[in-house]
């Protein structure tokens, strides 16, 4: 599993603290790319091919131009890393694809790319505008169309939702939008959505700390919650993960892994990897700053081994993310015994048929509060 960030964005979401640089004035594509083939070849011996994916985000992927991708995809071939991989996701802002056209999407597909996760968030345009969106909602479906029209047939979407300002009719009217995006009729094979949340270096933290935002009340969130849920469900997609939704058989296998505690490598600065490495679970991370990652790659790579107590709270707290669950005798082992029985007496958790326990999707939007008893 392969992950790469691209630290590059036109401009910054209010809501967004990932780690990027505004372009173009930061967009120095060949120097990324250069310190970037440079951290494939050091790292390719940790690069596992049990999971063959590759997943390129950000940032925002779609700023750099057809060029850079054929020179990473060339080295990691050169490493004997390279494709066609299982799923090869790339995320993309509307604008980006507007502007560049069904060439642009072509040549994605033709370097091995099946997966295309586009960042839409909202098909309210004073919503958009507040989240400081580059794109309004009428760029949202030209640019699914465009994906769709080049050959893409495998789309993800996201969403926001608990935001002050939505009430339950336009999160309604966005959910429709979503589901008729496609001028074809047909479905996104995927959609992820997630409850705005304040992280300590947006914009929007800082909007809350001067006083000039609040967030969404709790049964507002739950509320709108339900309602991704029931209308999705309704749909026919997949609930396999707390924010994710598939039609069956189009989950991001990338992404699962990541919540099966798979390893990964994350190549690009501010990415993170994840090992097993003779018995010991590693944890990597390169600094979130480009120009150290261009001058001193060596440098500037983190470095964490978790102890077994941290190990089984991360499978414990993944899993159950998920509709997969955790083994009942793994949970009754290295979780709290009492909390696991009581969960089950109180519905909090319900047994499937492999032995596995998982929190209902109706107890989805309280799972925090239910993990962190069983932890």
């Amino acid at each position: 599993m392969i992950y790469i960030h691209t630290p590059f964005c036109r401009s910054f979401c209010t809501y967004c603290d990932f780690y990027s640089e505004v372009a173009p004035r930061c967009l120095d594509a060949s120097a990324y790319s250069s310190a970037l083939a440079a951290e494939i070849k050091r790292r390719s011996a940790e690069i596992d091919d049990k999971i063959n994916t590759l997943y390129i985000g950000g940032g925002t992927p779609s700023v750099l131009p057809l060029v850079f991708f054929r020179d990473i995809l060339r080295v990691l071939d050169e490493c004997g890393k390279g494709g066609p991989f299982r799923e090869f996701t790339i995320e993309v802002n509307p604008d980006d694809i507007v502007e560049k056209g069904e060439a642009y999407v072509e040549g994605l597909l033709e370097m091995g790319v099946n997966r295309v996760s586009m960042g839409v968030q909202s098909f309210d345009d004073s919503i958009l505008k507040w989240m400081n969106r580059r794109h309004d909602a009428a760029a949202a479906r030209k640019a699914y169309t465009i994906l769709e029209n080049a050959g893409v047939e495998n789309i993800s979407i996201d969403l926001i939702f608990g935001l002050p300002q939505v009430s339950d009719q336009k999160w309604t009217d966005t959910l429709k939008a979503a589901l008729d995006i496609s001028p074809r009729g047909l479905l996104p094979r995927h959609i992820s959505s997630y409850q705005l949340s304040v992280e300590p270096g947006s914009a929007l933290a800082r909007m809350e700390r001067e006083g000039k935002w609040s967030e969404a009340a709790d049964d507002l969130c739950e509320r709108q919650y339900g309602m991704l849920c029931s209308a999705l469900k309704e749909a026919g997609y997949h609930h396999y993960e707390i924010s994710n939704f598939a039609l069956p058989g189009y989950e991001a296998v990338h992404n699962s892994a990541y919540w099966n505690h798979s390893p990964y490598v994350g190549l690009g600065p501010g990415a993170h990897s994840f090992s097993i490495d003779d018995g010991r679970y590693i944890r990597k991370w390169n600094e979130p700053d480009l120009k150290a990652y261009i001058k001193e790659l060596d440098s500037v790579l983190g470095l964490e081994i978790l102890d077994q107590e941290q190990i089984a709270m991360e499978k414990i707290m993944l899993g159950l993310r998920t509709s997969a669950g955790v083994g009942e005798s793994y949970l009754l082992e290295n979780g709290a015994p009492g909390a696991v029985r009581e969960a089950i007496k109180n519905g909090l958790l319900v047994r499937l048929p492999d032995g596995h326990l998982r929190i209902p999707e109706d107890r989805f939007f309280i799972s925090d509060s239910i993990i962190s008893e069983i932890v």
